[in-house]
């Protein structure tokens, strides 16, 4: 095969793969308009994104926190000879990238990989098929609840993760670099505004979205056996990443336009 063909055969599967996709996309959004909603299942899927994830979200984000002050602080000392900015730079990029970004890619790394290793079993097993036999709608049934829960789940983890940050950020500005908690705080009102903040929780809630869709894409599409099992869980999470970097940067081009 030449490189006409391959690239050819690429672009079909790949434009194949939006449109599968987009019908899932569809698929759930009507669902999602559709009652009831399985309040039950959302609550018991909410536990699993947000109650199980938190602590890992707090201990990491906590470090990266204080990797950006302390990178931050010494580079600006090293070019303008002087870090009395670094509170607002730090608090700026905790709200609008940091700490959803995180938050959003270690929530894929464990509940999209958990997602789609559950449906894709599901799909191997056999027991989609057996809820289609039942009149059961496996969209209804399986997304919905797992989209609700991983959009509010990605606000409440965004909003614990941008405060763990900004925590992490004073104590080491107030143990390393010299400055009290209330000047820390008076520096970064002079950068962030309010919107900053809804910005950040609306990043968590998209990103938390991504997960889910993606993960049950591939966990629908799962072939037999543990190795394709395994690869839906594998292209899950990479794709889910990419799709929240991709993601990331639409919103952040969006929302300059408010400022």
């Amino acid at each position: 095969m030449d490189a006409v063909t391959i690239l050819g055969s690429q672009l079909i599967l790949g434009y194949r793969a939006l449109h599968e996709f987009w019908e899932l996309l569809s698929s759930t959004l009507k669902a999602l308009l559709r009652p009831p909603l399985r309040l039950k299942d959302i609550l018991n899927q909410l536990y699993f994104v947000a109650n199980q994830s938190v602590v890992i979200i707090v201990f990491c984000v906590s470090f990266a926190a204080m990797v950006t002050i302390i990178e931050a602080s010494f580079h600006m000392k090293l070019v303008l000879q002087n870090d009395s900015l670094v509170p607002g730079f730090a608090a700026l990029l905790i709200l609008r990238e940091l700490g959803a970004v995180v938050a959003a890619l270690l929530l894929t790394s464990r509940v999209g990989a958990g997602i789609a290793a559950e449906v894709g079993s599901m799909k191997v097993t056999e027991q989609i098929d057996a809820l289609k036999m039942l009149s059961i709608d496996p969209i209804k049934f399986l997304v919905v609840p797992r989209l609700v829960a991983c959009t509010l789940g990605g606000v409440l983890l965004s909003a614990i993760s941008n405060a763990t940050c900004i925590y992490g950020a004073m104590l080491v500005s107030t143990m390393k670099l010299g400055y009290s908690s209330g000047s820390f705080l008076a520096a970064m009102s002079r950068f962030v505004v309010f919107q900053d903040v809804i910005f950040a929780l609306i990043k968590g809630g998209a990103f938390g979205a991504v997960i889910p869709l993606v993960s049950c894409y591939y966990g629908f599409r799962c072939k037999p056996g543990a190795e394709g099992v395994g690869f839906a869980t594998t292209s899950a999470v990479v794709t889910s990443s990419v799709a929240i970097i991709i993601l990331d940067f639409i919103l952040t081009w969006i929302f300059s336009h408010f400022y």
